[in-house]
């Protein structure tokens, strides 16, 4: 009789474990509290290298566009608009055969580029992440 009150004793014990405690569940929690904040800091950066990529990918691209106006017209184009609507001179208007670009791009970031001409040079400029001009995120091409 004294073996079975212990049997029934150790089985009592072992149905009453058959959950987790809330000391267990509250390290899980935390554990993977703190995977996803990894995951989401590094995700973050690998994110943000992406915009600048692909920022000064459309960048190049656009100025290859701008050297390409150059060539057919013979100068540079007032503004970034002149690559898809041509000149606003009469004179080289009669030059025009097709649009370079079909639209003006933007950035990585939908922001508005900016375009200056410089006597025979230019400048393509993105605000970058904080929307800014002239700040330290810039990202700029020359040409």
């Amino acid at each position: 009789m004294h073996y079975r009150k212990h049997i029934r004793s150790h089985r009592s014990s072992r149905s009453a474990r058959k959950g987790f405690t809330l000391l267990e569940l509250l390290l899980v929690l935390a554990i993977l509290v703190m995977v996803i904040g990894i995951g989401v800091t590094n995700f973050t950066g690998v994110q943000a290298g992406a915009n600048v990529s692909a920022t000064e990918a459309i960048l190049m691209s656009l100025k290859s566009n701008i050297k390409q106006y150059q060539i057919r017209m013979n100068g540079l184009p007032e503004s970034l608009e002149a690559l898809r609507d041509g000149p606003t001179d009469a004179a080289k208007k009669a030059k025009w055969v097709e649009p370079i670009v079909e639209e003006i791009p933007k950035d990585a970031w939908d922001n508005d580029l900016e375009y200056n001409v410089n006597g025979g040079s230019f400048e393509l400029r993105s605000s970058g992440l904080d929307k800014q001009m002239n700040t330290d995120d810039d990202i700029t091409v020359e040409g």
